[in-house]
Parts: C-alpha cells; structure tokens; sequence
C-alpha cells in the first residue's frame, strides 16, 4: 500500500477569531506522511462564512447562563462520582449533584460525555432540543479508542501496521457504529509520543516515533471526520492530550514533563500539528504540568501554538476534571482561581469539575474575565456543532448496533493480521518453526490468554459483547479439525499468579504435543490509564511457566498480548519463535490462526523499541550522539581496550533487544544501493518551508524468498554539521510493498523542506548548510545509505 503525502496550504484562521512478476522492477512513490512543519491551514469544515452566520445570529439571542451552559459538561449522573471524593472536596457545591437531564432542559448543559445508547442519548437530547428555550443541541463525546461494537486492535498494535489508510478505514467504521447510538465526539486519537514503556498510556498511541506518529494522527482524523462533518456517519475528532503528556517522568501516569522547546517542537508536537492541519475539530488539553505549568492552564500551548501559530478554530475541552486540579498542581488556592487561569489560557470546555457554571459569572462580574472571551468560547462550541450538523440531525443515527458487524469482521482481522510483529522466527530441525508445517497435528495451547476472550480486546475497548469475540483456542481448534489434529488447552496460571499448581498440567500437554503455543503477557487492565508499570517483565509467575515448557525441549511458539514493549530478554534466548500480537480485538483468535498457519505472512514493524532491561527506559532509537559514544549502538565494549568511559551500560548492550522499525516475515527481503537524485541541493532552495523533492532516494527492495510478503520499506535521515544536535538518524518515509518470489520494485522517497529542517536555538525550523546520510532498508538499523549536502 502506498503512503502518499498529502500538502495543504491556506491562509491562517482570522485574526478577527483568535483570542488575544519475477525478475521485473517497478518504480512507484513514496511520499512523507505530513507536512510537519509547515504553517497551518485553517478547518475549512468550521471556518465557513455560512456557519459564522448561523452562531452569530444565536449567540445575540443567548443569556449569560446558556452562554455558560455551552462550556459545561457532564455525564448522567451530573457529577463525579465516589471514587472523586478528594477532588470534589476542593469544590463544596458539586458535593449536592446536578440534575443532568434538568440542566439541558434549561439549556445550561452543552455536552455530555460517556452517554452512550439511542434509548439514553435520544432522551437528554429531546430536553435538550424540545425544552431548551433557544433549542441547542447536545455534543455526546465518549472514549471510542478502538472500536465501538467491532474492536480492532489498540493504537500502539494500529501504529506496526505502518499503514494510514488502514487506519483511516478502521477509524471510519467505528465512526459508523457509534454514531447510532447517538456518539458524535470522540476523545480520540490519543498523538501523545511515549518512548517510556513503563507508562500505561503508551497503547493509546503510535508510539516513539515523530513522524509515524504524524501519519497515523492525521489518518484517524479523516477515518472520524471525513470530508464532511456534517454527515451523520461522521464524528468530530478529539486530540489529545495536547501537549507531551507521553514523556511525563518515570512514565507515571498524571506525573510532570519537562523538555526544552526544541524537543518539544521536533519530536512530541509534530502528530497535534497534524492533526490540526487534517482538520481535527477538536483538541483535549492534558493532564500533565509542561515546564512547570499545568497543560489545562498553558497559554504558550493553547493560544501560542495552537491557536496563534497553527490556526486552530475548533475548541479546547479540558480533561476529566483537570481543571479542578489545577488546586491539586499548587497554581490555584481556590476554584475560582483555576477557573480563571484555565479559561484565559484557552480551554474552552469544563470537564466534570463543576467550576465554569459555578465560578465563571462570578469572575465575569468582577471583570477578571472578559465577556468577549466568553463568547469567544461559545462560538466554539457552537461552530462545531453547527458544522456536525446537529441542528438539522441531533438524534441517535438509525438502529443502534449491539453486536460486532458481520462486513466489519474482516476488516478488523486484516488489522490484527497487519499489527502482528514476527520478533523471532528460528529452524527447527532444519526448519523455522513458523509457519506450522502439516506435520504439527497435535498443539498444547498454554497461557491464561488461550481462551480468554474479554483480555483480546485490551483497554479502553468501547462496548463489545464477549460472545463476538473469536479467541485463539477456538480458531486453533477450528483449523485443528480441518487437518486432522487437535488442540489441548492448559491455562497453566494467572495474569499475576504466584501458585504453580498449573504447570504440571502445562508441562504434560507440552511433551504430548507437535508444538506448544504459549499465549501470555499483560492483561487488558494493565495498560491503559493509570497502568503505569515500574517492572515489564511478563507478569506474575508467567515467565517460569515459560522456562518449565521450554525445559520439555518441544517447539515454542510464544505468543506475547501487551500494551507496550516487554522485557522478552529470556524468551529471545531460549524460544525459537515469538510474536508480538498486542491486543488484537474481536477477531483475535482468527487473524492469529491466519498468522500461525501462514495463510498471511506478518508484516508489523516495531512502533516502539523493546529493552533488554527495564533500567533503558525511557529508550527510542532516534537517540542524540554524545562526545564520547561506544562503537556502534550494538556493543557493551567502547574502543580502547577496557576503558570505561564512553556512553554505554556495563551491564546490557546500548541497543535496544528488538529495534524500531523492525519485524520479520515468512520470507527474506534484500535491498540494492541508495541512490540520490542529487549530491548536492543549493540552500536557498533548501531553506524555504512548503519546497518539495528537493531530493529523492530511491532503493530496490527484492523478495529473495519462496513466499509472498509485504514489507515496509523505511527511509531514515541523519544530519551533521547543524548548529543545534542533531538525532543520529530519524525516520522519514515509508511504503508497503507487497512482492511476489523473484520480484522486484525500486522505492523512491522524496526529500523536502519537512523532511530536511530541524528547529534552531531560535526554535525556528529552518535548513542550513550541512551534510545528510539518507538510509533505506527494514528497520531503523538500516545500513544501506547514501549522502548529499545542502551548500551555502
């Protein structure tokens, strides 16, 4: 599949609306994934003079109080609940609870969050439109990661497949689940960069990698919005959570960042941007305090950057409760402080604190916050709504759906089989282990993840039935029978079990058996929010049950389920096959008997580098040089003998143990020399933002194997020579090319002003007379490469 750059350019938002066959080669593309530093087009979907007519005209019929109304949100049950005790003791009266459905009735609600179902969402809206006095509608918004009835595997495992239009396709159908039951928002996609493993949320995301991360962000926007927000199969995008809350410390969850605003800018703003230029509606401030201030209450983020710099004219909604923690941060002493400070910087849209429809006339009054601001806000709000065309339409979409989609179904098993990550593949008695020969009729499916059906979606899953869900043991023994063989389950033990009552068992399936599969890793719970984790080892006691089942000398095919890169030092030793298979969704257990028996062959990448250890973390490939680095990023030993002081761990390699970028197949690839169109590009032509094909390069990349696969073909850029440090090498295109044995195709990556700038001391992206080293290959440790200039 190709991946194609798409540019757009337009002028900023107005100022008027900013607050202050074998053997024979083929040539084909492939583009960078977005113009990541390129000025910003406004949303041409919100900025039509039609809608600004139409909020005018309402915001001159509209109170203080319904004004309000349009920045306060609620769920159905009007207020947090017990487990918010601490918070909503900084705030007495939340203590008493809103009446929600009272609320919209007198028009002082203008969204709700987490109100899923036509029976619910149809009865709010009716107070809403039928007894409102100026009759606006609702915005429903709800956590729709990965799917709505039809899951498909989480983010981090949609980021291996290195295909946008996949994702954008996924994104689309649960746009069209949701949307009959009345869910027009969703809080997605998460953007946020994580290169810390040990932090939770890190499968929400892409992972580690800027410019991946850019692709997939602006892939979902146009999956949810489309070319028309005004369908009723579309939903309004929400990102979040702006800005680096993916790099806060130790990768606790809620806990600080601080970077400088060149890191800031190169490597963790880039998806938002994308997001915004792909037209996202709507953006989530985040939880985490950025250089000292709290995101919620950021003006360098929300109006500098966001509003000012990128053009943005949709609304900033805080998340749950954030700005009630703004007292929590030790910005605020009280309420109405933090209303203040959050409202001035820019978030428009009070989640679940209870403080803009209690603070806010207050600090209207007193003058501290501007009446123009205040509309400024609504008209916000009220543009994405006229633009989501809830108006005309503000009911739930046709019947709700309340099971998986039967023309769904193929489309999230061909994403699972796309996530799927082949980490090790080793020969067996002459031959690798995968996929399963004919002659593996007897398999012992071990792990609490053989028949587990709610742990195959993960995190954050929308709401599935169970009994949609296909699990391994069921495939497997649904293929088993078409071969003549069978399957014999043994859980073995639990996710963080400490017995090894069941390992006897385990063992004895194992011995009797062709192969074993073990299915283990994290369950869905230990990931996601607040599933920040200080050891990645595979929990438990699953990692002796591992050990006990290698010990029985039979092939091992592991299988690992996880949210995020694990420490699999042991079992890259010792087991002859693993994959990565993330949480895979509805039809996990099909699309990993796809993989397993080689109907398809893998073709993830790595989205986030694995360690060797815990103590790497946080670790990423698109590392700085140092004055003193080891030879090679593979070694433990410096040069020098035995010297000890070059950057390096003595105890572990420097590299990662499986890299960004990489994965293998059922086949092997080989790649010709790097071409350049160019040894040399003149600066003034190189240093203007928006220049295109400046340089290209291009590769031949041949299956030199016996079976048909897909590869995705990776360019990575190093630059030395900058006034300001420069990553060793960062990824800078990508393209699936799926070749036939003996074929061949010449893939040719073109080099603009986005691919070559970088952000200066002046945290200004600019081009300057230096030299690049173009690599193209598998993965991030590609080795073929090429070089070329920028002259003065």
């Amino acid at each position: 599949m190709l991946f194609l750059k798409v540019c757009a350019s337009s002028s900023a938002a107005s100022t008027a609306r900013k607050m202050a066959g074998v053997g024979i080669t083929f040539v084909f593309l492939a583009a960078s994934a977005v113009a990541q530093k390129a000025a910003a087009p406004s949303n041409k979907q919100l900025a039509s003079a039609a809608i600004e007519r139409k909020v005018d005209s309402l915001l001159k019929q509209m109170t203080l109080e319904e004004k309000i109304g349009q920045l306060v949100q609620y769920n159905d049950s009007g207020y947090a609940g017990a487990a918010d005790a601490a918070q909503l003791a900084a705030n007495p009266e939340a203590r008493n609870g809103v009446n929600s459905m009272e609320l919209a009735a007198s028009g002082k609600l203008g969204s709700m969050l987490n109100t899923v179902g036509a029976e619910k969402t149809n009865a709010f809206q009716h107070a809403a439109v039928d007894k409102s006095r100026l009759h606006i509608p609702l915005l429903f918004g709800a956590d729709i990661i990965h799917g709505y009835r039809t899951i498909y595997p989480q983010p981090l495992g949609l980021g291996a497949t290195f295909d946008p239009e996949l994702v954008k396709d996924v994104a689309h159908m649960s746009a069209v689940e949701a949307t009959t039951a009345g869910v027009r928002w969703f809080y997605s996609p998460m953007v946020d960069i994580s290169r810390d493993a040990r932090w939770g949320r890190t499968t929400e995301g892409a992972g580690e990698d800027a410019y991946l991360g850019a692709a997939m962000a602006r892939a979902y926007i146009q999956g949810y919005q489309g070319d028309d927000l005004s369908n009723p199969e579309s939903v309004a995008a929400s990102v979040k959570h702006f800005a680096a809350y993916g790099a806060a410390e130790a990768g606790r969850e809620y806990n600080t960042t601080d970077m400088s605003e060149i890191r800031l800018r190169q490597d963790y703003l880039p998806p938002y941007k994308a997001a915004v230029e792909a037209g996202a509606a709507t953006i989530m401030s985040a939880f985490n305090a950025l250089n000292g201030v709290p995101a919620t209450a950021n003006p360098f983020l929300l109006q500098k950057v966001l509003r000012d710099e990128w053009g943005f004219d949709g609304f900033v909604v805080s998340d749950y409760t954030a700005i009630m923690e703004l007292t929590h941060h030790g910005i605020a002493l009280d309420p109405a402080t933090a209303t203040r400070k959050a409202f001035l910087a820019g978030v428009d849209v009070d989640m679940m604190s209870h403080y803009y429809d209690t603070e806010l006339p207050g600090l209207i009054r007193s003058g501290q916050v501007p009446m123009s601001v205040v509309d400024e806000s609504v008209r916000r709000v009220l543009r994405v709504k006229f633009a989501l065309g809830l108006f005309e339409h503000p009911y739930a979409r046709g019947t709700e759906i309340t099971a998986a989609v039967s023309e769904h179904r193929p489309l999230v098993r061909k994403a699972a089989e796309e996530s799927f990550v082949l980490l090790k593949n080793d020969a067996v008695q002459g031959n690798p282990v995968l996929p399963l020969s004919s002659g593996a009729k007897k398999i012992a499916l071990i792990g609490p993840l053989g028949d587990n059906p709610g742990e195959m979606l993960g995190s954050w899953s929308g709401g599935p039935q169970l009994s949609d869900v296909v699990t391994i043991k069921a495939a497997l023994e649904s293929r088993a029978k078409k071969n003549d063989g069978s399957v014999v389950f043994e859980k073995g033990t639990e996710f963080t079990g400490t017995s090894d009552s069941g390992f006897a068992g385990a063992v004895q399936a194992a011995k009797q058996a062709d192969v074993a599969v073990l299915a283990l890793g994290e369950s869905g719970v230990m990931s996601g929010e607040a599933g920040s984790r200080a050891h990645l080892d595979l929990p438990g006691n699953q990692e002796q049950l591992l050990e006990a089942v290698a010990a029985t000398g039979k092939p091992i095919v592991l299988l690992v389920f996880s949210g995020r890169p694990l420490v699999l030092t042991w079992a890259a030793q010792h087991v002859a096959a693993i994959m990565e298979v993330w949480f895979p969704g509805t039809e996990a257990g099909s699309a990993i008997a796809d993989v397993l028996y080689g109907d398809v062959s893998p073709s993830g990448k790595l989205p986030m580098s694995f360690p060797w250890a815990v103590g790497q973390e946080p670790l990423y490939y698109n590392q700085f040089p140092t004055g003193r680095p080891a030879t090679g990023i593979d070694l433990m030993q410096p040069p020098g003998g035995d010297s000890r002081f070059f950057s390096r761990y003595i105890d572990v390699p420097n590299r990662a143990l499986f890299p960004f970028g990489f994965g293998l197949t059922y086949t092997q690839f080989s790649y010709g020399k790097v071409s350049l169109s160019r040894t040399a590009v003149p600066l003034r032509e190189a240093n203007v933002q928006g220049a295109r094909n400046l340089m290209t390069a291009t590769a031949t990349v041949t299956n030199a194997g016996s079976r048909a696969a897909t590869e995705v073909v990776q360019c990575y850029v190093g630059n030395l020579g900058a006034s300001v440090e420069q990553p060793i090498r960062s990824l800078q295109g990508f393209a699936r090319v799926t070749l036939k044995p003996g074929e061949s195709r010449q893939v040719s990556f073109p080099l603009g002003f986005d691919e070559l700038s970088f952000y200066n001391s002046e945290n200004r992206a600019v081009v300057e007379p230096t030299q690049y080293t173009v690599w193209v290959g598998d993965s991030s440790l590609a080795t073929d490469s090429a070089e070329f200039k920028v002259n003065p």
